[in-house]
């Protein structure tokens, strides 16, 4: 599924002062592409990924995703199109506590009423090298550990695009390669359209297109 945007744009208002954060922006991410997007804190980066999310709403332009505009969709024709065809990974991995991490998991398919929705739960985090902490609760696992359950929350639905927001920024160094590694490969695997804001270059590199995030636009980074 490709994802077009077109002469996108949003301010903020500080007071009576404009805050221009995006400005005619424009991008077309084809479909099963990894794109990573780069930036400096408060250039817009998370601002940019809500968007597309339809969290946001833009001031003008456009949100192309399988040929449906988002933008003039109403709030719940937007959460209709996120369940069916979106997905997010946070920094701050967003588990719920009292939920098990195959139940973390499972709770997207069971919001659809998928009839399979624990045994594709079970695969995924067995793929994600979790198969012996199916049933430990988020306080009982580490911050890797918690990041590849969201993963895994995130991908069950076999989602259309993907959208990751510093998914590796709470993690150390080796936890943050080895779990990021873990994660493209298995979008690559379901050929999932992927959009990842980050600080890192190195996962930039990783990815098939980097871009940087500067004064409302996107340059593309030939590395």
């Amino acid at each position: 599924m490709s994802l077009e945007i077109n002469a996108l744009s949003k301010h903020f208002f500080q007071g009576e002062t404009k805050i221009d954060v995006l400005h005619d922006l424009n991008v077309l991410v084809k479909s099963a592409e990894i794109v990573a997007i780069l930036g400096q804190s408060g250039s817009g980066k998370s601002t940019l990924l809500s968007l597309i999310a339809g969290l946001e709403k833009p001031n003008s332009g456009k949100i192309i995703i399988d040929d449906v505009n988002i933008v003039p969709l109403s709030e719940r024709q937007v959460t209709q199109f996120r369940a069916n065809s979106l997905s997010l990974v946070f920094q701050q991995y967003h588990l719920i506590s009292h939920l098990t991490a195959i139940e973390n998991v499972s709770l997207p398919l069971e919001i659809l009423r998928t009839s399979d929705a624990e045994l594709r739960a079970e695969a995924l985090l067995k793929d994600l090298g979790l198969g012996h902490r199916l049933h430990h609760f988020p306080n009982q696992l580490s911050g890797g550990e918690c990041q590849r359950v969201a993963i895994a929350r995130a991908l069950v639905t076999n989602p259309k695009v993907l959208l990751a927001d510093e998914p590796s920024g709470n993690l150390d160094i080796d936890t943050g390669e080895k779990v990021m590694e873990t994660f493209l490969n298995l979008v690559r695997k379901h050929k999932t359209t992927t959009v990842i804001v980050t600080h890192n270059e190195n996962l930039a590199r990783k990815c098939q297109r980097s871009f940087r995030l500067k004064a409302g636009q996107l340059i593309e980074i030939n590395w």
